[in-house]
């Protein structure tokens, strides 16, 4: 395993990008963050889409036209789409990255017990060589 400051690098991969391990992040959420994350924790249960359909349903009879009610729920629905959309996102991505460090975690220590063992397994060496390349590898692998 790594010790001390030391960040475990791809040796051969293109951009030679630092691998973040769980144990370097930063445990400190912004209050964007734990809003994101208060809301996702919310609005991911079924009580949520219960109360908006309880709230949607009458407002016809509050707002009188159609043509007011339609205006008003399209823009309201378009507004409340766009934050969740945004607050979910963003705990989906901790979410993502949080995975992707445990893995890399996961990754260097099983690499340093396989360099262990390649002494007395050669053919080792070949899969550890992968493995190292495979750390980090998210940073500059394609979608496509």
């Amino acid at each position: 395993m790594n010790s001390g400051n030391e960040k475990a690098t791809s040796e051969n991969s293109p951009a030679k990008a630092e691998v973040i391990f769980p144990s370097e992040v930063s445990t400190k959420l912004s209050v964007f963050d734990r809003f994101a994350t208060y809301v996702s924790a919310r609005t991911s249960q079924a009580w949520f889409f219960v109360v908006i359909v309880v709230l949607w349903a009458p407002s016809f009879f509050l707002l009188g036209t159609i043509d007011t009610w339609q205006l008003i729920i399209n823009t309201v629905t378009t507004i409340v789409t766009f934050l969740l959309v945004a607050l979910l996102q963003n705990t989906q991505k901790r979410s993502d990255d949080a995975v992707q460090h445990k893995l890399n975690a996961i990754a260097d220590g099983l690499a340093d017990l396989m360099k262990q063992l390649s002494k007395e397994h050669p053919e080792l060496d070949k899969d550890l060589k992968e493995l190292r390349l495979a750390v980090g590898l998210e940073d500059h692998e394609s979608a496509s």
